[in-house]
């Protein structure tokens, strides 16, 4: 962290100039550009977006995917749900074999990339409200920033546990240079707190830019009301409450709509409508999406692209697992199990394993080699699913948590759960839970909090600590976090190591 510190001023600066939108007349009309500080810059309403903008920065770093695998991949490879055939990525292959360690760089990715973002949020928190300029578009602007510095801590303390929790700007007289990690509890708190603040900002329920939006902030504070009943915090029954009445408040606002057909989740036209309520944005040839490339058979020949990586594909038990007749398995729903050749598109390659569709951009495939297609952090499936659990924690069975689960299973063409037992139903959404959301980062983070994994042979809900992946290695205690990163341990002796790392 202390070299992350000694940078962060240049870095803040810079980036504010980089990402603010500014025409060369605005930036012109500036004096004295060698003199930028902290204290003189924050003057003008487009100060104020820019700041905000270079929070959003820190999104697309954690998906960017090459021969190396790409950092996203960690929480994927730590379900035993993922497999890949990229040999050279040690990150990816100690992370699914369960021998990771704390020089892992991916988790090096997300504490580096997430606390920048953190600091930028700090920053825009603290200046933000000084500038003159339009109440409402400040009160909008400070909910976005609080929403990002939530969703960061949000990861961050679910990967790590107890962590550093920083919200001031920092700089290298402040003495939180070397922070001492805070109690996990303690992190949850800001983290609603921001959220609650943000639901006060004035905040569009939907917005189509990709912003932040109200629903994005009710959809992720019923995740986090989700996560904060059970483990590591088991706050129980009063917190599936509340996430049961955030989850309502978006389903209620009539705003949002699961897509009729699954060929909508990956079509990019699509993207910020519907059923994604909120997504990392990427733009075809300014910012492009590189998961394309991970999710491609390794050297079929099929794409346009030259970096077939096969960085990760679906494990074929997990496949296997979704009831007969569930439509997210046939070709090209969630899954593809064969594709023409680039030389020839008249011919069929059987490629043998199950790859992922969900997140496939054909027309970049085929043509672009540069893709637009965002990637979905919240989307209005999770907030049924997320909605029916907690009813059914809290109060058992109801048809409001029926009525919402089987919306899901009606799109897959299976019939609709009815007469269950508060456990019955409690295991059958853990499994819509895992089916519907399957490589979307979400899965690892629901093992942990439910300490369950699902046996992907027999269907049924077993402790987490103890399962044995398909393949056949077994999860252990020090699996329900990641390490921190062995720089930030030796910069700052204040960090204490995960246990077993």
């Amino acid at each position: 962290m202390k070299k992350y510190i000694k940078h962060i001023a240049r870095t803040m600066i810079m980036g504010l100039v980089l990402v603010s939108g500014w025409s060369c007349a605005d930036f012109l009309e500036e004096t004295d550009k060698s003199n930028f500080t902290l204290e003189n810059y924050f003057t003008r309403p487009e100060h104020a977006t820019s700041v905000v903008n270079t929070i959003y920065a820190g999104l697309p770093p954690i998906m960017a995917s090459g021969f190396g695998g790409g950092p996203w991949m960690m929480l994927e490879f730590a379900t035993g749900l993922a497999d890949t055939e990229l040999g050279q990525a040690q990150n990816s292959l100690f992370v699914r074999s369960l021998i990771n360690n704390s020089d892992n760089g991916y988790g090096q990715t997300y504490w580096t990339t997430y606390y920048r973002g953190i600091q930028n949020a700090n920053l825009a928190i603290e200046k933000i409200p000084d500038i003159q300029m339009d109440q409402a578009a400040k009160n909008r602007l400070l909910g976005e920033a609080r929403f990002l510095r939530a969703y960061y801590y949000y990861h961050l303390v679910r990967i790590f546990g107890e962590i550093p929790l920083i919200t001031g700007v920092i700089d290298l007289a402040s003495p939180e240079m070397y922070p001492s990690p805070s109690p996990v509890e303690s992190v949850y708190d800001l983290i609603v707190e921001d959220l609650t603040s943000a639901e006060t900002s004035g905040l569009p329920f939907r917005e189509g830019t990709g912003r932040v939006s109200m629903g994005a902030v009710k959809s992720m504070l019923s995740s986090v009301y989700l996560t904060m009943a059970g483990y590591p915090l088991q706050k129980g029954s009063q917190y599936y409450q509340l996430s049961a009445a955030k989850a309502k408040e978006v389903i209620d606002s009539g705003q949002f709509s699961l897509f009729p057909r699954y060929t909508d989740l990956n079509t990019v036209s699509l993207k910020n409508q519907g059923e994604f309520i909120f997504m990392i944005q990427y733009a075809a040839f300014i910012q492009p999406n590189t998961v394309q490339q991970a999710i491609l058979p390794y050297n079929r020949g099929i794409s346009q692209y030259n970096a077939e990586t096969g960085g990760i594909f679906a494990n074929a038990d997990f496949v296997r697992s979704f009831e007969t007749g569930d439509k997210r398995t046939e070709e090209k729903q969630f899954f593809f199990t064969e594709y023409t050749l680039r030389a020839d598109r008249s011919q069929v390659l059987q490629l043998g394993d199950y790859y992922i569709w969900k997140h496939f951009d054909e027309e970049a495939q085929l043509v672009t080699t540069s893709s637009g297609m965002n990637w979905p952090v919240y989307r209005y499936a999770e907030v049924l699913l997320t909605y029916a659990e907690a009813l059914n924690e809290a109060n058992g069975p109801s048809q409001a948590a029926y009525d919402a689960v089987n919306l899901i299973r009606r799109r897959a063409e299976l019939p609709d759960l009815e007469g269950l037992s508060q456990d019955q139903l409690r295991q059958a959404i853990w499994k819509e839970r895992w089916h519907e959301l399957c490589y979307e980062n979400k899965t690892w983070f629901d093992m942990v909090r439910l300490r369950k994994a699902m046996n992907v042979f027999t269907g049924d809900f077993e402790d987490y600590v103890g399962h044995q992946f398909s393949y056949g290695p077994t999860v252990t205690s020090r699996e329900l976090l990641f390490p921190i990163p062995t720089a930030e341990v030796r910069n700052n002796t204040n960090l204490r190591q995960n246990p077993g790392y």
